[in-house]
């Protein structure tokens, strides 16, 4: 059952109202006189942020009870926008899968019937068959039909002046050795005193071996493996389970009747503690992201869009308004809605994406505006809308960036996204609620409104084919393939979403869907050991990429420009 709404956390509008009157805005609200509608538009954004963001909502991770509180929240809005619910059993939401690695559960390893204590004297190795293994090998001896030991004592030690080496990679290729001569299992261990770094990671989403691996801790290696030339009783038993998250998209629709649906978007998930990697904060003690920009900004716009329209007469357009959650974790939720739309995707006219919009700077009102070159009708439509003296328009033709336009643009659906910018707030735990500029936001909301009205009744805008961004590149990397990876994807490789355009990994001759399993001498398990492959490389470097199409392994040749 799906929760019900939360009311009691949430600030009372009628608060906020009074207090809006007693407070400098910003130096944009006092550059011009605000009507009685557009201090209720404030009002209301200050009370949607205000409530996204409160600590009991803790940031609003994906698949989390803040998540759920969240979606109530926006569940109330929609209904009271007077919204139909079409989501998943007439309900306002759409629930998908967020694949949140695997996790150890009564794992056992004995060593002459002395249970040795997991994470501290031993741990299994993320890859490791789930299954059971016994006998009496000897430490120095591998024989068929038993357990291996091996010590890393000798790799480990080679490796400090290797830059390029790889320890999972050396992991996974002894086990499929030993497994093919026989081993029914590979306990590794470090007699070195060089540390080798090896953890258990719960979020590697990585393929299993055939049989179970473990490794055994300095602690570990001490109080049982002291003498190598001994054999031992083991057993071992390894269980994990697969972690799963449950995200859902909160969908409201505008039903007219009418041929076609523009629809509406804005992620309203965010970080929750940082516990994914991907906050900017190093502090030390942990903290709620309440992410008051990223994205509470564009889901408070997009309930203001749902009140403005649904209070507009004589409209000739469907309006679906869907509040994306997963968009964090790579933009999964967008992604599913477009495998699993509850509007048939011929029928969407366009779609218009709002995140971070709610800082733009007084001083130099620059509003990016993405997908500009999505539509040959963008150019003159948006020309002939912006207030010049309100925005300064940063325009960018690519209908693919960082955020859920990119979902729809993959199902050649023009696209339109608006962005106010980076700042140093963003994904740490200072982007808060004070520091949103609520003027500039609500003149964005009139600015999308307003090409809103000029499209509505309009006949599909044409659908173009933009030159995309560089994809999976942050500033540290030198090089890029020029792919999309889907981030949903929770098999051994990196699966490939789209591919941009006379990039690297096109000519190669890379398509949407082939999975990577090794570029250059680095295996590829994950997205995580795809990056750190693809930082090996330098501009005009040549390599191979290896990889499956529809379960065959193929191989090409990959230049760097």
């Amino acid at each position: 059952m799906y929760p019900v709404l939360r009311k009691s956390i949430f600030m009372t509008r009628s608060i906020l109202l009074f207090l809006i009157f007693f407070q400098v805005l910003s130096p944009f609200a006092n550059s011009q006189k605000l009507r009685k509608a557009d201090k209720e538009i404030i009002s209301e954004l200050q009370a949607d942020i205000g409530s996204l963001t409160n600590d009991k909502m803790e940031g609003r991770r994906s698949g989390t009870s803040g998540e759920a509180l969240a979606s109530d929240y926006i569940i109330g809005g929609f209904i009271k926008a007077g919204l139909k619910p079409l989501g998943d059993s007439g309900t306002y939401l759409q629930r998908f899968e967020i694949y949140d690695g695997r996790d150890i559960t009564h794992t056992r390893f004995s060593i002459n019937n002395a249970d040795l204590i997991l994470n501290t004297e031993f741990i299994p190795l993320p890859f490791s068959a789930i299954g059971k293994a016994d006998g009496s090998p000897a430490i120095a001896l591998q024989e068929s039909g038993s357990p291996w030991f091996y010590d890393l004592k000798e790799t480990v030690e080679a490796a400090q002046s290797n830059p390029h080496f790889d320890m999972d990679k050396l992991l996974r290729e002894k086990t499929r050795l030993f497994e093919g001569k026989g081993a029914t299992a590979v306990i590794f261990y470090n007699s070195s005193k060089t540390d080798d770094g090896i953890v258990f990671d719960p979020a590697e989403g990585i393929k299993p071996e055939k049989i179970p691996v473990l490794y055994v801790t300095k602690a570990g290696r001490k109080k049982y493996l002291r003498d190598i030339s001994q054999s031992l009783d083991v057993v071992i038993d390894v269980q994990m389970l697969e972690k799963k998250r449950w995200g859902h998209n909160v969908i409201g629709f505008l039903d007219l009747g009418a041929p076609y649906t523009v629809v509406i978007g804005a992620h309203y998930d965010h970080l929750g503690y940082g516990e994914d990697g991907n906050s900017l904060y190093r502090g030390a003690e942990k903290k709620i992201h309440p992410g008051a920009d990223d994205n509470a900004s564009g889901t408070a716009a997009l309930m203001e869009l749902a009140r403005l329209l649904k209070k507009t007469k004589n409209l000739r357009t469907n309006y679906l308004f869907i509040a994306f959650s997963g968009e964090e974790s790579g933009l999964i939720g967008s992604k599913y809605f477009t495998e699993h739309p509850s509007v048939a995707l011929s029928k969407i006219s366009y779609m218009v994406n709002m995140d971070m919009v709610g800082r733009l700077n007084d001083s130099t009102h620059v509003l990016t505006i993405g997908g500009y070159g999505t539509s040959p009708q963008w150019a003159t439509l948006i020309n002939g809308t912006l207030n010049k003296k309100l925005f300064v328009l940063n325009a960018d033709s690519s209908g693919t960036g960082p955020s859920d336009h990119t979902s729809f643009y993959l199902k050649n659906i023009p696209v339109l996204f608006f962005f106010t910018g980076i700042h140093p707030d963003y994904h740490k735990p200072t982007d808060q609620p004070d520091k949103i500029n609520y003027v500039g936001e609500m003149e964005v909301i009139h600015l999308i409104y307003d090409i809103t009205q000029k499209m509505d009744g309009m006949n599909k805008p044409v659908f173009v084919k933009t030159r995309d961004k560089q994809f999976g590149v942050s500033p540290a990397f030198n090089v890029t393939l020029g792919l999309m990876p889907d981030y949903s994807f929770s098999g051994s490789g990196l699966r490939i979403d789209a591919i941009s355009e006379g990039r690297p990994a096109e000519k190669a001759g890379l398509k949407a869907g082939d999975i990577i399993i090794k570029l250059g001498d680095y295996s590829v398990i994950s997205l995580q050991t795809y990056m750190e492959a693809l930082s090996k490389f330098n501009r005009g470097d040549q390599t191979t990429v290896e990889f499956l199409r529809d379960k065959a392994e193929m191989k090409a040749a990959v230049q760097f420009k």
